[in-house]
Formats: structure tokens, C-alpha cells, sequence
């Protein structure tokens, strides 16, 4: 059973999701909330598998309170909602640690599945914010040049590891990785595990950010120094 809370200042927005979601069998609302603050506070309680934070709620919004979720001991998942799809709320709420970011108009077969996958570890992203976040790289990276520090943290990655992290930044889930580099799922799990520890990030779309803003793709995988992958390649515990 997947243990959901949902913090919206809107009281329609909070009954609406909950109804959705208390018709799933594989998912229980443990929490409803109105204010970023009280969503910490329920977190702390419930301990909840996945957190739904709207952006714009009163006393700590839902980009503060989603840093401090994912500083707990057991942090839950976080997905964003929000009506706007501004560019610096996508990069805030990323690099904050959320696992996805969605616009409140998605469709609700579409919004349950988001919650499955990023308590399997993924990330999602509605169709319409992933076109902003990689055209906010792609002109990030027109205004500056901000590769020499990416490209020493994919200096620590091995060539496997190296080989992972475009298909995890093309938005792949760990068994779409499998089939496409002919690896097993709990190989990739334990590659991408400790790919994220090496580029110092929580979630899978930060580890595909500093991706884009390195402008890595398949031509860049054999450039540069990198470290030799272990005799054996197994996953380590745990999944991210």
C-alpha cells in the first residue's frame, strides 16, 4: 500500500484528489492537509511513501517545505503540483529534490500513475514541463558556460555508469534502461545508486539536470578520464 499526503491550500483541489485517490486499491491518504508547515508536521507523523505539495500555499510553500522533506530521516517521494509552469518553479522544485513535477490539470489515470512510479524510485514529468526544463537547460547553457564543473563529476562515473546516465536523463525508468543497455534491472538499480552519490544528488531528474546542463549525449560517452568499473557488476541495497 502506497501511504500518500496531499497538502493544497484549496479546499475543491484537496477533496478532488483525495476522492481520485482513495479509489485506488494500492493507495491510502494518510494526510490532507492546507499549508506547507502542516504538511512537514504530518510528514514527521505519518510517514508517508509519497508527498502531492501544491507550489503556492501560505505559512511555507510547497518548494520550502519539499527541501525539507527530503531531509528527513525517511524522506517520502515528492510530487509537485501547480497550476503554472514557470521555468523557475520547475528548476526550484527539481532541484529542491522533487521527484516530479506535474501540472494540476493532469489527467488523473495519468497524476495515480506519477505516484506508482516515483514510489518505484523514477521521476515524472508531465509531457509540457519536460520540453521547459530541457529548453531551460539549452539556454542555461547558451548564456554560460557551466560545463567544467559537470564534467568533473562525470569524471568520477565509470564507463557504465556513464552509459546509464543518458538514458536516465531521456526520462527511462530502471527496466527501460535494462532492455535498452541488455543489463538486469537490479544492475542498473545499483548503477544509477551509486551514480547519484558520486554527482552528490537525491533524485534521479537532479542527476538528469547536471545530464543536460553537461550536454551529455551518446558521442560524449567514451570522452575523458573515467574510472574502471568493479570485476562485477551487481546492485547495491536499496533502490533509487
Amino acid at each position: 500500500m502506497i501511504r500518500v499526503l496531499i497538502a493544497d491550500d484549496e479546499a475543491l483541489m484537496r477533496s478532488g484528489l483525495q476522492m481520485i485517490l482513495d479509489l485506488q486499491d494500492d493507495i491510502e491518504v494518510v494526510a490532507v492537509v492546507e499549508n506547507g508547515r502542516e504538511a512537514m508536521e504530518a510528514a514527521r507523523r505519518k510517514n508517508p511513501d509519497v508527498a502531492l505539495l501544491d507550489i503556492r500555499m501560505p505559512d511555507m510553500d510547497g518548494l520550502t517545505a519539499t527541501s525539507a522533506m527530503t531531509k528527513l530521516p525517511s524522506p517520502p517521494a515528492v510530487l509537485v503540483l501547480t497550476t503554472f509552469a514557470l521555468d523557475g518553479n520547475i528548476e526550484q522544485a527539481l532541484l529542491a529534490g522533487a521527484a516530479g513535477f506535474l501540472l494540476k490539470d493532469t489527467p488523473p489515470r495519468e497524476l495515480v500513475e506519477a505516484i506508482r512510479v516515483v514510489m518505484r524510485g523514477d521521476a515524472v514529468l508531465s509531457p509540457a514541463v519536460t520540453r521547459r526544463v530541457i529548453e531551460l537547460q539549452r539556454r542555461q547553457l547558451s548564456a554560460h558556460s557551466g560545463h567544467s564543473d559537470h564534467s568533473k563529476l562525470l569524471g568520477r562515473l565509470t564507463d557504465r555508469e556513464r552509459e546509464v546516465l543518458p538514458q536516465l536523463a531521456r526520462g527511462l525508468s530502471n527496466a527501460d534502461i535494462a532492455r535498452t543497455l541488455f543489463m538486469s534491472e537490479g544492475t542498473v538499480k545499483g548503477h544509477v545508486s551509486r551514480m547519484m552519490d558520486k554527482l552528490g544528488v537525491t533524485n534521479r531528474v537532479q542527476a538528469a539536470l547536471i545530464a543536460f546542463e553537461a550536454g551529455v549525449n551518446d558521442e560524449q560517452l567514451g570522452q575523458g578520464p573515467v574510472l574502471r568499473d568493479d570485476p562485477a557488476d551487481v546492485a547495491e541495497p536499496g533502490e533509487r
